[in-house]
C-alpha cells in the first residue's frame, strides 16, 4: 500500500507512515495530501492532527472539512526533539515551527540570541543546518547522520510531547468499527444554546468527546463548525443516534461522518 504524508524524508509524519505503509511519497502541504486522497491519487495519506503541547493543526481541520474522506486509524507517536548542527557554534535554529514552539523553553534559556527560522518541516531544517554550518536543527536524534552533531536530547519543554496524526482514506473506504469517532458538524447558523444542544446529544447517552473544536467556515464572519472526536464506534447504537439527533439539530446545515477507527502507538 502507498501512502502520502509530510515530507521530505525523516519528518515525524514519516516515521507514523511508515507504520502504515511500505511505499511513502512525500508532500510539504496538508491540505495537497488530504486533497490526493479525495481524487483517489493515494490509497492512503498520514496527517498530524494533535501535538499535546501546541493542540490541534489547523491547516489539517480545515482540509478534512473540504475534502470529502474517511479516518480509518490514528497513529499516535512519541515526539523527542533534539539540537543537530555541525558544531556547537551556530547563529540560526531551524525547523518546523511547531517544534520550535515545543522547545521554547529550552531555547529561551540555553539560546536566547539565536535567530528562530520556520521551516517546511523538521527534515527540512536538517537539511538546511547540513547545507549551512551557522545553522541548527531542532528534529529526532536519529536525524543526525554523520554529519551533523547531537547537541543536546530530550529538549522538548515536556516529557510527554506527543503527536496524533490521521489516517485518511477515500470516503468509500472508511468504516464504522473502531474505539473513536471523529465527525465534522457544520450548522448554518447561529444562536444561544446551540452548541450546548450538538454536546447534549452525546452527554445525555453517557459518550465521552475526547476534543471539541472549533474552526471558521470561510463563508462569513462569525459562522463556525465544529470537529467533534467521542470514545465510541459509529457501530454502536448509542453513537449512531447521538449523531442522528445532531443531524436533526442542525438540518440547515451538514455532518461528516469521517469514520471510527483505533488507535496505533509507534515509538
Amino acid at each position: 500500500m502507498e501512502a502520502i504524508t509530510l515530507g521530505p524524508a525523516g519528518t515525524y509524519s514519516h516515521r507514523a507512515a511508515r507504520a502504515v505503509a511500505d511505499d511513502v511519497t512525500f508532500s510539504e502541504s496538508v491540505t495537497a495530501i488530504v486533497e490526493a486522497v479525495a481524487k483517489g491519487e493515494y490509497h492512503r495519506g498520514v496527517v498530524p492532527i494533535e501535538n499535546s503541547i501546541e493542540g490541534s493543526v489547523t491547516e489539517t481541520l480545515d482540509a478534512l472539512s473540504n475534502y470529502d474522506v474517511g479516518v480509518v486509524e490514528e497513529v499516535v507517536t512519541p515526539i523527542r526533539h533534539a539540537l543537530l548542527a555541525q558544531s556547537e557554534t551556530f547563529d540560526v535554529v531551524a525547523s518546523h515551527s511547531q517544534a520550535l514552539a515545543q522547545c521554547r523553553s529550552f531555547l529561551e534559556a540555553e539560546y536566547p540570541d539565536v535567530t528562530l527560522e520556520a521551516v517546511a518541516s523538521t527534515a527540512r531544517g536538517v537539511e538546511h543546518a547540513r547545507e549551512d554550518a551557522s545553522v541548527a536543527a531542532i528534529a529526532h536524534p536519529d536525524n543526525a547522520g554523520d554529519d551533523l552533531q547531537v547537541l543536546a536530547e530530550d529538549i522538548q519543554d515536556r516529557d510527554s510531547n506527543a503527536t496524533r496524526f490521521f489516517v485518511v482514506a477515500p470516503a468509500g473506504e472508511g468504516t464504522d468499527a473502531g474505539g473513536k469517532s471523529t465527525i465534522i458538524v457544520n450548522p448554518n447558523a447561529n444562536y444561544p444554546g446551540l452548541l450546548l444542544e450538538l454536546l447534549e446529544a452525546f452527554a445525555d447517552r453517557d459518550i465521552n468527546l475526547s476534543r471539541v473544536e472549533s474552526r471558521p467556515t470561510g463563508d462569513r464572519l462569525g459562522d463556525y463548525l465544529f470537529h467533534i472526536d467521542f470514545e465510541a464506534g459509529l457501530y454502536e447504537r448509542h453513537a449512531r443516534e447521538a449523531v442522528d439527533e445532531v443531524e436533526g439539530i442542525v438540518d440547515e446545515g451538514w455532518v461528516r461522518r469521517l469514520g471510527s477507527y483505533d488507535t496505533r502507538h509507534v515509538v
